[in-house]
């Protein structure tokens, strides 16, 4: 039998209208009857989405398919039990929303394609190592999508084992590359100068500045509000990031913390503030202007319709399919730091908010706040930044016709 999901129904009943779950059990003789399960009332859970997350929390999505008898169960029950099992409200390792679709694609469109009908222990270690390797050699996949194929396959038998479906996992003996081929394109602090000078709308120049300058995810600056900038303590707060037109959880708790404030940056976002018609502490500070402030403003469009093209005339060499956005700045900023300005290890750590300094570089140090601004002011002073404060050198915007500029 195929992993079922069930369907919900709203039904009337004495206490009010109630979410049910129906779903089909095997009857004594054989037959194939449907049961149904109470999840709860309409007006607790007013729409489908809110019916379903109940039915996970509630761990229905498990318990309504047959346990197929040890050793028996096909890979495909396997594996859905493994997104009910690891994915639901009760998970010991709660995943975050922009992971979830992306394990679904990949255990979906690739493993239970490949294995769906098989039963899983009947699945040999050599037989999934030669299916990985014709990934990268016939189907183009890199080494490090694989690695993480073979991951998600070990993880399933590994649930499977825990829910006693299964007694072994085959995927134990399987090997994988996964070093990265992958380059990002780092840009130089002329070539940022040039994007900006390319960028005549206030908030599009404020936005590439405050990334470049601070190395923030493209989720992390979109969720950016005017309370999270700390004036005074010259630091920006980082507590949450932009995922599936809502605000979530930071990628790492490592990422949940601050960044530092030059006040040459402090000066560009105080002017970009005075600007905004939406700058009250709750709004967001790189605002969509279509949405009237309710959202940020969409990085995927805000790359393909200005900093791509104010990169190639900046003289970024960037071919047609080739990544580019808001990401790189982060790369080109560490980089900088890094290798020209020679900053500590640890303090380009703290400025990007690694977990290991690994990541960085492979090497400890320990992080100071002072230096972390120090770092970012020489970044800016290379950008063509003058790091005296006055109300010159941030009057930038004066004069700018603000709707005229933005989309």
């Amino acid at each position: 039998m195929a992993y079922q999901r069930g369907s919900l129904k709203k039904v009337r009943r004495k206490e009010g209208e109630t979410w049910v779950l129906r779903y089909r059990v095997t009857s004594a003789d054989g037959r194939r009857v449907e049961h149904i399960a109470t999840i709860g009332l309409v007006r607790d859970f007013p729409k489908d989405r809110d019916a379903w997350r109940e039915v996970d929390r509630l761990g229905l999505g498990v318990r309504i398919n047959d346990t197929p008898a040890a050793g028996r169960a096909s890979f495909h029950f396997l594996a859905e039990h493994y997104l009910k099992a690891d994915f639901g409200a009760d998970a010991v390792r709660p995943k975050s929303a922009n992971t979830i679709p992306i394990v679904e694609h990949y255990v979906r469109d690739y493993l239970i394609k490949r294995f769906g009908e098989r039963i899983a222990e009947d699945i040999k270690p050599l037989e999934i190592q030669k299916w990985l390797k014709s990934l990268n050699e016939m189907g183009g996949l890199a080494w490090t999508t694989i690695a993480k194929l073979r991951g998600l396959m070990h993880r399933i038998y590994k649930i499977g084992i825990l829910h006693e479906h299964v007694a072994k996992n085959p995927v134990l003996y399987v090997e994988t590359r996964s070093k990265s081929t992958y380059r990002a394109i780092i840009i130089t602090p002329a070539q940022t100068l040039a994007i900006l000078k390319s960028l005549p709308a206030p908030l599009h120049y404020t936005l590439v500045l405050t990334c470049a300058a601070t190395a923030l995810r493209s989720s992390e600056i979109l969720a950016l509000r005017w309370a999270d900038v700390h004036w005074h303590e010259g630091r920006i707060q980082i507590s949450k990031r932009w995922a599936k037109g809502e605000d979530g959880e930071t990628k790492t708790d490592v990422s949940d913390g601050y960044v530092p404030l030059h006040p040459v940056l402090a000066g560009h976002l105080r002017a970009w503030q005075r600007q905004t018609p939406h700058a009250n502490e709750t709004d967001f500070v790189f605002l969509s202007m279509r949405a009237r402030g309710r959202k940020p403003l969409c990085s995927s469009v805000f790359v393909a319709d200005h900093l791509r093209p104010a990169a190639k005339k900046a003289g970024v060499h960037i071919e047609d399919g080739q990544r580019f956005g808001l990401h790189n700045l982060r790369h080109s900023l560490s980089n900088w730091l890094v290798n020209k300005a020679k900053v500590e290890p640890k303090t380009v750590q703290g400025i990007l908010r690694h977990a290991k300094v690994q990541t960085t570089l492979d090497l400890y140090t320990q992080e100071d706040s002072d230096e972390t601004r120090a770092a970012q002011g020489e970044f800016l002073t290379a950008v063509g930044m003058s790091t005296t404060v006055n109300k010159k050198a941030v009057g930038w915007v004066v004069g700018w016709s603000f709707r005229s500029h933005v989309r």
